[in-house]
């Protein structure tokens, strides 16, 4: 085995993979470039962070759950004109997860709260933060087999631990008795401890119809609504865009 195949080997066996795929052509340039032996260990030890922290940013995606890869770069203000562009792209400094506030999206279907609950979901997978992304009901069931298997303590200790929860379409089915104390202990054990993005379809003063129980919505609100930032969405469905301007064409 030569020197330059026992090195590549040690690298691997110390999952300095990236080094171990750069060394040669790197040693290469810098013996052109009479580069220093510091400045070229800096140089590999450089791009070794940079993989890992790509490796990392990826896990956490993939942990997300995302149900599709929604930017705020590529959201379309000009469509929900109405919608606070300033605060989202504040609340996209992260520093709502920081303090442990939640975030309300409220509006009708098709206008944008699912993509900008998925934009700022990644934007704190970038600051590496651990992140979910869920839907209401896929919640609330995953709830219920948890009481169902004896594991609801250490489901409600999982959520806890995220830094941000996303929960998305609360309000499209009805929600039972159960179900809404479920989520009421997981709002609760969340409350001043980690963030919430919710989008929902409702109202809150339909939250009570919605829950099946005025007291438990009200309670439930009461925590999330206590550190919150609130963006109400209005207007035409994003989804029918293209057809609506097809429709304008005469095509």
């Amino acid at each position: 085995m030569t020197e330059i195949e026992r090195l590549r080997e040690q690298l691997k066996r110390l999952r300095l993979h990236t080094m171990a795929s750069i060394f040669e052509d790197e040693a290469n340039k810098a013996s052109k470039s009479q580069m220093g032996y510091t400045a070229f260990l800096a140089r590999l030890v450089d791009e070794e962070v940079v993989s890992k922290t790509d490796r990392s940013i990826n896990a956490r995606i993939a942990k997300a759950r995302f149900p599709s890869m929604k930017t705020l770069e590529a959201f379309d203000f000009s469509f929900q004109p109405s919608l606070p562009a300033a605060m989202v792209n504040e609340l996209a400094e992260l520093g709502f997860i920081d303090h442990a506030y939640n975030v309300l999206l409220v509006g009708p279907a098709g206008t944008g709260k699912s993509h900008l609950s998925i934009a700022l979901g990644l934007k704190a997978c970038g600051q590496r933060k651990r992140v979910l992304f869920t839907s209401a009901m896929g919640l609330l069931d995953q709830m219920v087999a948890a009481v169902v298997s004896h594991t609801l303590g250490k489901t409600l200790e999982a959520l806890g631990k995220l830094d941000l929860l996303i929960v998305d379409e609360l309000g499209y089915m009805p929600i039972d008795t159960q179900r809404g104390n479920l989520f009421f202990q997981l709002v609760s054990r969340r409350y001043e401890k980690g963030s919430i993005i919710l989008s929902t379809n409702k109202p809150f003063e339909r939250w009570g119809e919605m829950f099946g129980d005025d007291v438990i919505a009200s309670a439930i609100l009461d925590r999330l609504l206590h550190h919150c930032h609130i963006i109400a969405t209005s207007g035409p469905s994003y989804r029918i865009k293209d057809k609506l301007e097809k429709v304008k064409k005469g095509d």
